[in-house]
């Protein structure tokens, strides 16, 4: 069916909402795409509904190419699954949470690896009914303490969820392997410029894992990038070499007189001394208990990538409460020499490797040490790369610099392992007649945040600019003039429709050609078909949205070119 404007519940604006900061945000709703009915909840209008299912069709259609099989699951969710994972207490204030009117407690689905993997333990019994990948597209919740940006971050959002079920690790990569290569036929479908990266599990659990981010500057993800090699990544999971470090004598320890020097940069400033040469500790409780995180102190501590890695323990900075009765604790003063592994635990970077020497605390108000060894005066008792990412930093792969950039992360795949297999005792009878414990691979697609990603890369000065495949419409049909035209553009219309070719028509009575104009290009279908003066000649105008070539046609060639398209 055509689709008239004159009678489509459509209302575009001139402004965008004032708390709206990202392109995708001012457009989404300025093209009358979606509406915010409360902080991160969406309302999807006729277009923007369109745009989403086209989206879920591509998903659909790769998903079911490598055998998937689409199920639906239920978003209200019983709290025992998710005690026996962990995950209603790992999970924190990011879970909905109520109760129904029994005091039983629910949850509002975040993801799905629980049900999945119950689901299976249900239907699957034998070693012959695996492997299997099950899929559902669905609304997830989580309630996040500020969502913004639009549809990018909400509470309640659209995704594709998928769980492989395997015998034997060499299932489970096979599995991993063809979710891979589905998400790149999905991205590059829909028009997404992506880049895969590695990350971290995180609270997920699990070994292998990789996301697919949009690049855009509205991204909150930030990822490295070699110039030189193929190497991408996360910085939350970039890692970095221990450095070889010769063997040189070093000095003993040398108490320093450093007064009001609580900062890096005071004491740099004082000893008249690089920042690298000194050693930065910073004070975080782990579940409730001090560590100390050493990193050079040119470096600035990430803590999302240390939370990550510590996942999922809760990780927070130290008040100054927390020293209150820890006078081996000297705020501003603190050095890993005596203390680490007895005061507290001592997380290191990998640039404090054994043999380097350091200029840090020396646990006394005003006072620092000099020619502190790692390895002869203090240990590490574990290893994380924990710094900021800067640009310039070398190549785990290469050595070349890197390069960072922003993005929206639109993908994730997990290789999860038996984490919830053994939550669950998901058990099969294998080929020797014993139980098999099955393996699971977790893979998600944010389909609306894809939509989001696509306007965020596609948009341009004057709108919205959507590829073909998940456009509302193939052809925007424009009548400028009069009731002449708007009779001419129906019947361009309904032939556009008849050759198969998606068709909106903007048909409205009493909306000047000029209006009519900023909206065809807001809106951003991919071709403007306009029905102007020299309709009744029998010639019309066809524009490219995003190239902005523009032409006069016969109406029989523009219609033969637009079904070809």
């Amino acid at each position: 069916m055509v689709q008239r404007m004159s009678r489509m519940m459509l209302k575009t604006l001139r402004d965008a909402p004032a708390d709206a900061e990202t392109a995708s945000h001012k457009l989404l709703v300025r093209a009358g795409y979606v509406r915010r009915s409360s902080a991160g909840i969406w309302t999807w209008l006729p277009l923007g509904k369109k745009v989403l299912e086209n989206v879920a069709r591509v998903v659909r259609e790769e998903m079911d190419a490598i055998g998937g099989q689409e199920v639906l699951l239920p978003a209200l969710l019983p709290k025992e699954p998710y005690e026996a994972s962990g995950r209603w207490e790992e999970y924190g204030d990011l879970l909905f949470r109520l109760k129904d009117r029994k005091g039983a407690d629910y949850l509002l689905g975040p993801t799905h690896e629980e049900i999945f993997t119950l689901v299976v333990k249900d239907q699957c019994t034998s070693y012959k009914d695996l492997p299997v990948i099950l899929y559902q597209i669905q609304t997830k919740y989580r309630d996040e303490a500020r969502p913004r940006s639009g549809v990018l971050r909400g509470r309640e959002f659209l995704m594709k969820d998928s769980y492989s079920f395997d015998t034997d690790d060499e299932g489970l990569d096979a599995s991993y392997q063809l979710h891979r290569e589905a998400y790149t036929k999905i991205f590059q479908r829909i028009g997404l410029d992506y880049r895969i990266v590695s990350a971290v599990s995180g609270a997920m659990g699990g070994s292998a894992s990789e996301e697919f981010l949009a690049p855009a500057a509205a991204g909150e993800d930030t990822f490295v990038d070699c110039p030189a090699c193929d190497y991408a990544a996360n910085t939350e999971a970039v890692t970095v070499p221990v450095p070889e470090v010769g063997q040189v004598e070093h000095a003993p320890v040398e108490e320093l007189d450093t007064p009001d020097t609580p900062t890096i940069e005071t004491l740099a400033e004082h000893l008249g001394v690089e920042r690298s040469a000194t050693l930065k500790n910073l004070l975080v409780k782990v579940d409730g208990k001090i560590t100390a995180v050493g990193v050079p102190g040119d470096r600035e501590v990430d803590l999302g990538k240390l939370g990550e890695h510590l996942a999922p323990a809760v990780v927070e900075l130290v008040t100054a409460e927390d020293f209150e009765g820890r006078p081996d604790l000297v705020r501003g003063y603190v050095g890993p020499q005596g203390l680490a592994g007895t005061a507290f635990r001592y997380i290191a970077d990998p640039r404090v490797a054994p043999g380097t020497a350091w200029i840090t605390g020396a646990n006394k108000d005003g006072k620092h040490a000099g020619n502190v060894v790692c390895g002869r005066d203090f240990e590490v008792d574990q290893y994380l790369d924990v710094v900021v990412v800067e640009p310039g930093d070398p190549c785990p792969r290469c050595g070349t610099g890197l390069e960072i950039g922003r993005a929206i992360e639109i993908g994730h795949i997990f290789q999860l392992g038996r984490k919830y297999a053994d939550a669950f005792e998901l058990d099969v009878l294998g080929r020797e007649g014993k139980p098999v414990r099955v393996t699971m691979g977790s893979y998600g697609i944010g389909v609306s945040r894809a939509v989001a990603a696509l306007a965020e890369q596609t948009a341009d000065g004057q709108g919205l600019c959507w590829p073909r495949e998940i456009a509302p419409a193939d052809v925007h049909v424009v009548a400028a003039g009069k009731a002449q035209q708007t009779e001419i553009a129906l019947e361009v219309a309904e032939k556009l429709h008849s050759a198969g070719v998606r068709v909106l028509v903007d048909d409205r009575a009493g909306v000047s050609p000029g209006v009519k104009f900023t909206d065809a290009e807001l809106i951003g279908v991919p071709a403007i078909l306009v029905v102007g003066r020299r309709a009744g000649e029998g010639v019309v105008e066809l524009k490219d949205r995003r190239t902005g070539e523009r032409e006069e046609l016969p109406v029989d060639e523009a219609l033969a070119r637009l079904a070809k398209a």
